[in-house]
């Protein structure tokens, strides 16, 4: 029996100008291994929220093994995640989605 990983990712994943190595960062976020530089761009879990932006070290719990997360983004910090989020959203503003990240994201995939 195959076992999903701990993530999903985007089709277009948006890649920090930190993080090196693309294809191995993947692959160790989908099988759950620890990065300590490493933030996520994820869909939010509340109704009330589009993004969130968590370290990676919260992709271990088992509660993502059932439930993956959907990366959008993977950044080699905190601050580069946030500014990864502004790109986001003035690329959305451009495109007449204001204030509708995951809708713009979505019409990508």
């Amino acid at each position: 029996m195959k076992k999903n990983g701990f993530c999903t990712f985007y089709k277009n994943l948006y890649f920090g100008e930190s993080v090196k190595k693309h294809s191995l960062v993947k692959w160790k976020l989908y099988h759950g291994s620890g990065q300590l530089t490493i933030f996520c761009l994820v869909r939010a879990m509340s109704d009330n929220d589009q993004l969130d932006i968590i370290h990676s070290a919260f992709l271990k719990q088992p509660y993502y093994r059932e439930h993956p997360a959907y990366i959008y983004g993977i950044a080699g910090s905190y601050a580069e995640a946030l500014a990864m989020v502004v790109d986001i959203s003035d690329r959305a503003c451009k495109a007449g989605m204001d204030g509708k990240l995951v809708e713009f994201l979505d019409k990508d995939a």
